[in-house]
């Protein structure tokens, strides 16, 4: 009590009245939870850097978050003051929330009207203990693959570690160096800065994801403890602030700034213009234009066929490089390079992107007589898996770029008619009755026919998501196209996780266009609870079609599927399920078709309709090894009549 001041005799002391609550606004709950005020800020923050898509696996501890995120998905006329719009995706299990956040990335890269731009961040939400080792996969694959992921992790406070606390484990260094960057944020406690703070941490997190200062874009985790109340109250939102945002402004690499910082444009200039060196390869020089060919690994890009078609190189172009179109590819190269009139003859690579899927290419990469320049704008490493590369660039030379290396008289004509012959071949084999091998169920079409029909169902405005395994070789072969469709694929680590998941967030981000994805049985049965959406996320036109042959036949072509391994083959490699595909599509609300031959196949991919689907074709696994054996001796030959005229 104030001195000199005496209050009525009917009031009660001023004391007491301070330990009552003073009117039903405070009585309403508890006292405003540090823990979703950071919540609320953080999203705030995510949004003001560029954060569109925010998946969520659901758990306590992160509910925090899940209700902030709850608020911020909702409409313009709903959302609370200060909630920014995102659009949310909520999954149940922490794998597939990881892989559909992966997808979502990976397809923003073709989101907008004007062209490739840099792949959008994409944060995924999940509670504490083993829910984060599960994203452990995605991370993996989008650190492989330049991806910017945000993981943001929920966690007990610190003083809960190490005391055997539920669901708490060591989850900072979790994801070890797959990560740009890993920041153990502490738990708020509502102290003045906290919210500058955590607005500077997501600045450094989604430049570090983008890699706006790097040039390394790819995952970042940061684990965020919460103490309780985690649910919310009637506090209402923070009024947005700058305080702590940086906007990053990205590392650009023009190319004279390239050639000046590295020297490296002057010396590839040298290469070029037949400068000798100490290595097998000079003799091959002196001659004339060199013998080269450009490889196109995943995610090349279409400057790939440009540069190729400039100086009228072969492009030996993987399905998921951007660049298999035009008159350039050469679509059975892998059967090409044993000939030494073609793979033999080569003095040059010159690798785009990340090539992995064939062992002749890697053969050709590797041969002490070939000149490799690897092009590899971004990133801290390079692909160069046998260790053989001369040079390793940021960009393409310029004196390539203009068309002006050139390359022997005959040279691209040779590998065109050879590819031809290769093709006629192909489509012989696949077209005759043999292939159509009869089952109990019905016939059975080969894996290189249903990756050819799948391929010429594929318009240039599709987007095709292909599986690991025999889909992707398998396309490698036989697609053809004059312009191809976006294909895209988790190259990355090349795993058959996720792979449902990844078409889901691809279909979600690139929602006006047909979306396919082509992938195996088992890649499919990984994921199947890919499947899987809740009534009020957002239905995807998305036509999953499986090649199933009860197995992994993809070993079948490696040294395991040679006959006198067959004792063990069976039980450990082809593994064999007999899973009944149509009851788990429609324990999932899933549409099903079950196809057995052509003609029965052509129609599906035609008219795929509205909404997730899964075609699934039966296809021949017995018969896959001399299959192969056949389409090699009968390459050779054709090859060899075809060739022999220009010899």
């Amino acid at each position: 009590m104030m001195a000199g001041v005496t209050p009525p005799p009917e009031d009660p002391p001023v004391r007491r009245r301070r330990r009552t609550p003073a009117g039903p606004a405070r009585a309403a709950g508890p006292p405003p939870s540090p823990a979703v005020a950071a919540a609320r800020v953080l999203v705030q923050a995510l949004a003001a850097l560029g954060v569109r898509d925010v998946v969520l696996a659901p758990g306590s501890r992160s509910a925090p978050l899940a209700y902030a995120l709850a608020d911020a998905a909702l409409p313009d006329d709903e959302r609370p003051a200060g909630a920014p719009a995102l659009r949310l995706h909520v999954r149940i299990d922490e794998r597939d929330a990881g892989f559909l956040a992966l997808g979502l990335a990976k397809a923003s890269v073709h989101a907008g009207e004007r062209g490739p731009s840099p792949a959008r961040p994409v944060a995924v939400v999940t509670t504490s203990g083993t829910a984060v080792a599960n994203l452990h996969p995605a991370v993996l694959e989008a650190h492989h693959a330049g991806l910017p992921l945000v993981l943001l992790t929920a966690d007990r406070p610190h003083e809960l570690r190490g005391t055997g606390a539920n669901q708490t484990t060591e989850q900072p260094q979790m994801f070890a160096s797959a990560v740009r960057l890993v920041v153990d944020v502490p738990a708020p406690g509502g102290l003045p800065g906290e919210d500058r703070d955590l607005r500077r941490t997501v600045s450094r997190a989604l430049a570090a994801a983008t890699g706006a200062r790097t040039g390394d874009p790819g995952p970042v985790h940061l684990n965020l403890a919460f103490r309780d109340p985690l649910v919310p109250g009637a506090e209402p939102w923070p009024v947005p602030a700058e305080a702590g945002l940086s906007q990053v402004t990205t590392r650009a690499q023009p190319a004279e700034h390239v050639a000046a910082a590295t020297g490296a444009l002057p010396l590839v200039v040298d290469l070029v213009d037949d400068a000798g060196d100490d290595r097998a390869r000079a003799p091959r020089r002196a001659r004339g234009a060199v013998p080269t060919v450009v490889v196109a690994g995943d995610g090349a890009g279409p400057g790939a066929a440009r540069l190729a078609e400039a100086n009228g190189w072969p492009l030996l172009a993987e399905p998921s490089s951007g660049a298999r179109q035009g008159p350039n590819a050469v679509g059975a190269y892998r059967l090409l390079l044993a000939d030494e009139r073609l793979g033999g003859r080569v003095g040059r690579v010159v690798v785009l992107g990340r090539p992995t899927l064939t062992r002749p290419v890697q053969a050709l990469l590797g041969r002490p007589d070939v000149d490799v320049l690897v092009v590899a704008p971004r990133g801290a490493d390079w692909p160069d898996a046998v260790r053989n590369a001369s040079q390793v660039l940021l960009e393409v030379p310029s004196r390539m770029r203009q068309g002006k290396v050139g390359a022997p008289a005959g040279w691209l004509d040779a590998w065109r008619t050879a590819d031809a012959a290769t093709q006629d071949v192909l489509d012989g084999v696949l077209d005759t009755p043999e292939d159509a091998r009869r089952s109990r169920s019905g016939p059975r079409v080969s894996g290189w026919a249903l990756a050819r029909a799948v391929a010429r169902a594929s318009a240039p405005d599709d987007v095709l998501v292909v599986g690991a395994s025999n889909p992707v070789r398998d396309l490698d072969l036989v697609a053809r196209w004059d312009l191809a469709p976006l294909v895209l694929a988790n190259r990355g680590l090349a795993g058959i996780d996720g792979t449902i998941a990844t078409a889901t967030g691809v279909a979600l981000a690139l929602p006006t266009r047909r979306v396919r994805a082509y992938l195996g049985d088992v890649t499919f049965l990984h994921d199947v609870g890919g499947l899987l959406r809740g009534p009020a996320e957002p239905s995807v036109n998305l036509q999953i079609v499986v090649a199933n042959d009860d197995g992994g036949s993809v070993f079948a072509t490696l040294e395991h599927g040679a006959p006198e391994r067959a004792e063990v083959f069976e039980r450990v490699f082809a593994t064999p399920h007999g899973v009944d595909v149509a009851a788990l599509c429609a324990a999932y609300g899933v549409r099903h078709t079950r196809v057995v031959d052509t003609d029965g196949l052509l129609p599906a991919l035609a008219a795929p309709g509205t909404g997730t689907s899964v075609v699934e074709v039966r296809v021949d696994r017995a018969h896959r090894r001399s299959l192969v054996e056949r389409l090699e001796v009968e390459v050779a030959a054709a090859v060899d009549k075809a060739l022999s005229p220009l010899s």
